[in-house]
C-alpha cells in the first residue's frame, strides 16, 4: 500500500503545474460557487491563516527554530493598520506597507539578541515576547484603547475605492496569499533558502561552511514578523474590530499546529522536515 502510495505522489508531482493551475481556477471561481456568507467567512480566515502559517513555516518549518511569537507580529500588524486607517484617514495600501514595516522592524530587534539562542530559550522568550505585547495593547489605552479593542475600522479603502463585500475581502486574502507563495518558494529556492534549511539541518556544520548563522537567522525572522503584520493589516480591515484577547499565545499554538499538520518544511502539505534544533 505504502508503494502505491510513493506511485500516486511521484505521479503527482509530474503534474504539479497541471494542478496548481486548475487549484488557482478554482480558488477565483470559489466566491460564484459558494455564496453562503458564513462559509464565505470561514473561507477567508482561514486563507489568512494560511498566511500566517505560511510565514512561520519559514522560521519552525525551514529553519527549524521553535517560535511563538508569530500571534505577536500578527496583533502589532492589525494596530498599526488600525490606527493609520482610522486615526490617520489613511488608504489601505498605505496601512498595508506601515503594518509590514514596523513589524520587520520589532522582528528584527527581537532577532538580533533572540535568535542567538537555540532550543527550549528560544521558545521561552517568544512566548514572554507574546505575552508582553499582549500586556502592552491591554494597558496602553491612549493608542490601544486596551481592553475595550478599537472598533468601527475603515473597510478596505484602495485607490479611493471602498471594498465591501466579501468577494472583494476573499479576493484580497487570495492574493496575500499567492504573492506570499511565490515569496516562500523563491527564498526556499534560492541561496538564503539552502543556507537555512542547512541551519535546520546542523547548525555547528552549516559556521564551519561559511554560512553566516545569525544572519540569516534574523533575515527569516524578519520576513516571518513581515508576513505576519501584512496578515494582521487585513483581519483589522476585515473585522473592523481588534481587541487584545485575539492576539494571544494561543493563537500562536494554533498556527503551530497547521505547520506541524500540513508538513514542517513543506508548502503543498506533504511530508516535511521533522526537526526542530533542541
Amino acid at each position: 500500500m505504502k508503494k502505491n502510495l510513493d506511485i500516486l505522489l511521484e505521479r503527482i508531482a509530474l503534474q504539479q503545474n497541471k494542478i496548481v493551475t486548475v487549484l488557482i481556477v478554482m480558488a477565483i471561481a470559489y466566491p460564484y460557487i459558494i455564496t453562503n456568507q458564513y462559509l464565505m467567512r470561514l473561507s477567508i480566515l482561514a486563507l489568512m491563516y494560511v498566511m500566517l502559517s505560511l510565514g512561520l513555516n519559514l522560521v519552525t518549518g525551514y529553519m527549524g527554530q521553535m517560535s511563538f511569537g508569530n500571534a505577536a507580529f500578527w496583533g502589532i500588524g492589525a494596530y498599526v493598520a488600525a490606527i493609520m486607517t482610522k486615526n490617520m484617514s489613511l488608504g489601505s495600501g498605505i496601512a498595508f506597507l506601515g503594518a509590514m514595516l514596523v513589524t520587520g522592524i520589532f522582528g528584527f530587534l527581537l532577532g538580533l539578541p533572540v535568535l542567538k539562542l537555540k532550543g527550549y530559550y528560544l521558545t521561552i522568550v517568544t512566548m514572554g515576547f507574546c505575552e508582553i505585547m499582549r500586556l502592552v495593547e491591554l494597558n496602553w489605552m491612549e493608542v490601544t484603547n486596551g481592553p475595550l479593542g478599537i472598533s468601527a475600522i475603515p473597510k478596505f479603502n484602495i485607490f479611493g475605492i471602498k471594498l465591501l463585500s466579501y468577494k472583494s475581502y476573499y479576493y484580497i486574502i487570495l492574493i496575500l496569499v499567492i504573492a506570499t507563495t511565490v515569496i516562500v518558494r523563491r527564498i526556499v529556492n534560492s541561496r538564503v533558502g539552502l543556507a537555512i534549511k542547512s541551519i535546520r539541518d546542523d547548525d555547528v556544520a552549516a559556521e564551519s561552511m561559511g554560512v553566516n548563522i545569525v544572519k540569516y537567522k534574523i533575515l527569516t525572522f524578519t520576513i516571518s514578523s513581515m508576513i505576519a503584520g501584512v496578515a494582521g493589516a487585513f483581519y483589522a480591515q476585515y473585522i473592523s474590530y481588534i481587541d487584545p484577547s485575539s492576539f494571544t499565545y494561543n493563537a500562536s499554538q494554533e498556527m503551530l499546529v497547521i505547520i506541524i499538520f500540513g508538513g514542517l518544511g513543506s508548502r503543498d502539505g506533504g511530508h516535511g522536515k521533522w526537526q526542530i534544533n533542541y
